[in-house]
C-alpha cells in the first residue's frame, strides 16, 4: 500500500483489520453450524495457513527471524492451541452474544492472574471497572434462552487458557526481545504438530465429519477463506498497533464488538432480550471505563519519563 498517503493506508488498514475480524467469526459459525466442520481440524487448518503466511512474511522481509530453542516457546504453543480451541468450542456451542462477552472476562481474569501470580498491583479505579464487565456478561448468560451448560464450559475454559496466553507472551517477549510476529512464527508448527497428534484421538480423520472427508469443493474454499482471514486478522493487527496510537486500536475493538453483536443477531437470528441488551452495556461501559484508566496510566508513565532530568 505504499502508493497510498498515510491517510488512506491506515484507513485502508482498519478497514482489512474490520472486515476480517467479522467475518472470521461469522464464517466461523456457519462452517460449524451449517457444515459441522470438526472444530480441531478447523483450527489445524488456521495455524498452518498462519505459518505459511508468516513464511511468506519473513522471505519479503516484513521481518526477520530469531532464532530460539524449542523449549523456550513449548509453553506457548501449548497454551496457543487451547486458547484457540476452547474459543473456537465456544463459538461453536453459545449464540454469538455470549460468545463476545464471555471473550470480554478476559481481563478481569488477567488482572487476578497478574496480581496473584506476579505480584502486580493495579489502582482501585481499574478494579472497579472490572465489576461492570463481570456483571454484564453474568446478565447476559443468566437470560441467554439459548444458555447450554456445555458452551459455558469451554466459554470459561477459553477464558482461562487466553488469560494465561496473554499473561505469558507479554513475559516470552520481553524475556526473549522479540516481537508478535517472531514469536508466533516459532508458536504456529509448534501449535499444528501438537493438533496433528491430537485429532486422530477426538476427532475422524477421514470419512463423514474428518477433515478429509467427501467435502464439497464449495466447503473447502470456505475453510481455506477462514484460514486466509484468521492469517489477515493477526497481520492487520499487528500492522494497526505498529502504525497507530493504543487509543485507536482499542477505540476500534470496541466497534467491532458492537457489529459483531448486531451482526449475530441479523444473520443467525440469535435472541436478544433486554436483560442481555442490558448486560452487553453493562460489559461495554466497563471495557471503556477500563480503557480510559490503562491508556490515561500508560500517558501519564510517559509523561513521568519525558519530565525525569
Amino acid at each position: 500500500m505504499g502508493w497510498l498517503p498515510a491517510q488512506g493506508r491506515l484507513a485502508a488498514g482498519l478497514l482489512v483489520n474490520l472486515a476480517a475480524s467479522i467475518c472470521i467469526v461469522f464464517l466461523n459459525k456457519w462452517l460449524y453450524v451449517r457444515l459441522g466442520f470438526p472444530n480441531l481440524s478447523l483450527t489445524l487448518v488456521h495455524f498452518a495457513i498462519t505459518w505459511l503466511g508468516l513464511y511468506l512474511c519473513q522471505a519479503l522481509g516484513a521481518f526477520s527471524p530469531k532464532s530460539l530453542q524449542p523449549a523456550q516457546v513449548l509453553p506457548l504453543a501449548l497454551s496457543f492451541c487451547g486458547f484457540v480451541v476452547f474459543t473456537n468450542l465456544s463459538l461453536q456451542s453459545n449464540t454469538i452474544g455470549t460468545y463476545q462477552l464471555a471473550k470480554a472476562m478476559t481481563t478481569p481474569v488477567i488482572v487476578v492472574i497478574q496480581s496473584l501470580a506476579y505480584g502486580k498491583t493495579f489502582p482501585l479505579r481499574i478494579k472497579l471497572t472490572l465489576v461492570p464487565i463481570t456483571l454484564g456478561v453474568f446478565l447476559n448468560s443468566y437470560y441467554d434462552v439459548k444458555f447450554n451448560l456445555l458452551g459455558m464450559a469451554f466459554a470459561t475454559l477459553g477464558v482461562l487458557v487466553t488469560s494465561l496466553y496473554q499473561v505469558w507472551v507479554g513475559a516470552k517477549q520481553h524475556e526473549l526481545q522479540v516481537n508478535s510476529m517472531q514469536l508466533l512464527y516459532y508458536q504456529a508448527p509448534m501449535s499444528s504438530a501438537m493438533l496433528l497428534f491430537i485429532i486422530p484421538f477426538f476427532e475422524p480423520v477421514f470419512g463423514e465429519g474428518g477433515i478429509f472427508g467427501p467435502w464439497t469443493l464449495s466447503a473447502v474454499i470456505m475453510v481455506l477463506l477462514s484460514g486466509i482471514i484468521a492469517f489477515m486478522v493477526n497481520l492487520s493487527i499487528y500492522w494497526i498497533i505498529g502504525n497507530t496510537s493504543p487509543v485507536t486500536y482499542n477505540m476500534f475493538g470496541h466497534f467491532k464488538f458492537c457489529i459483531t453483536l448486531l451482526g449475530g443477531c441479523l444473520l443467525f437470528k440469535d435472541p436478544l432480550s433486554v436483560n442481555q441488551g442490558l448486560g452487553i452495556l453493562c460489559t461495554l461501559l466497563g471495557i471503556l471505563a477500563y480503557t480510559h484508566f490503562k491508556l490515561s496510566e500508560q500517558e501519564s508513565n510517559k509523561s513521568k519519563l519525558v519530565q525525569r532530568p
